[in-house]
Formats: C-alpha cells, structure tokens, sequence
C-alpha cells in the first residue's frame, strides 16, 4: 500500500511539475524565499498590536512555539527518520524533471517545512483574526502559494506538502491554545494585582 501511495504521489508530482514556463521560473524561484514576504509579515505584526496591544507578545509567542514545533516536526524529527529523497535528488527522476537555478533543496523532503511552517502561520493568524477580519481567509492563499512553489521548483513532492500541511495545522492550532493559555494567565494575573 505504501509503494502504492508513493507512486500516486510521484506521477501527481510529474504532472504537477511540467507545468512551467521561463517567465514564471524566477517569479517561483523568488516566492519560496522567506525574505520576499517581510511585507507581509510586518503587516500581520502591525495588525496584531493594532488590534491587541500589549497582548500582541503573547501572540508573537504563539507564532514562535507555531513555528518551533512545525520545524522540529518536519526539520529535526520527519526528516531523517523517514530519508525520503526530494525528487530533485532522485536518480531515476533528475532527467526528466524541471528544476529551476539548478536548485535541489536538501537531501531529503519528507514532509515540507515550507508547508509546515507557512500553513502553520496562516491557520494561526486565521484563528486569531476570523471574528474580526472577513478577508482573513486570503492569508491561505500566501501558504498555498509558497506551498506550490516547492513542487514547481521540483524539491516536494505533493504528499510532503500534504503532510506539511497537517503538521501546520497541528502547530498553529497548539500554538494558539499556548497563546491562549498565555493571556488568561496573564489576565489573572492583571485581576490578582488589582484586587
């Protein structure tokens, strides 16, 4: 069964991947960096202290335990104990895939820290901003992007972002419990002093 799933996931990823063109290929190259999207984080950092001042360094240690744990998960734990080879560093598959800037990622791709950690960021921010922000969904579609970028640049295969994916939702769900935790804390805290 497992062979199975994997041979799905490498035929996904071949269709997947074919689907390039040379203006895209440096636009793609671009996306997957983590340096291109600092507007986009300092505007999430200025609507959380907006929206809630002070409270706004729980958050951030939400966001940070959100991205320690995607990272351990994926980084420290999946990927070298499960060593499955990325696909830009799979023999049988180097000829025939598109690869971008001679750009391989590292040796092994199971599961996507970029997924992880871009779906783990998102869901959190979805969590925290729903009830206040109607377009707040839209925050998806950045994760979704960088997501893609991973299988175009041909480095993922589509189950190591699925899987991403998962651990993403898993971290930015605890790490908004934490950041919950945090601020009920801190406001007993705040009551306990004022009594």
């Amino acid at each position: 069964m497992v062979e199975q799933l994997k041979a799905w996931d490498e035929q996904l990823f071949l269709w997947l991947n074919q689907f390039h063109t040379s203006w895209l290929d440096p636009l793609m190259f671009q996306i997957t960096k983590t340096e291109v999207w600092i507007p986009l984080y300092v505007l999430l950092i200025y609507l959380i202290f907006r929206n809630y001042k002070k409270e706004g360094w729980l958050i951030l240690v939400g966001i940070v335990a959100t991205l320690l744990i995607t990272d351990l998960v994926t980084y420290r734990f999946m990927k070298p104990f499960f060593h499955r080879l990325r696909p830009s560093n799979e023999v049988s598959l180097k000829e025939i895939i598109h690869l971008v800037n001679g750009y391989t990622g590292g040796l092994y791709g199971f599961a996507s820290s970029h997924a992880a950690n871009t779906i783990g960021v998102a869901f959190f921010i979805f969590l925290l901003f729903k009830n206040r922000y109607r377009w707040i969904w839209t925050i998806f579609i950045w994760a979704f992007v960088m997501s893609y970028s991973r299988i175009y640049l041909g480095v993922h295969y589509p189950g190591d972002i699925l899987v991403g994916a998962l651990v993403g939702i898993l971290g930015g769900y605890i790490g908004y419990r934490l950041y919950q935790w945090l601020r009920s804390k801190s406001r007993l805290r705040m009551n306990q002093e004022v009594n």
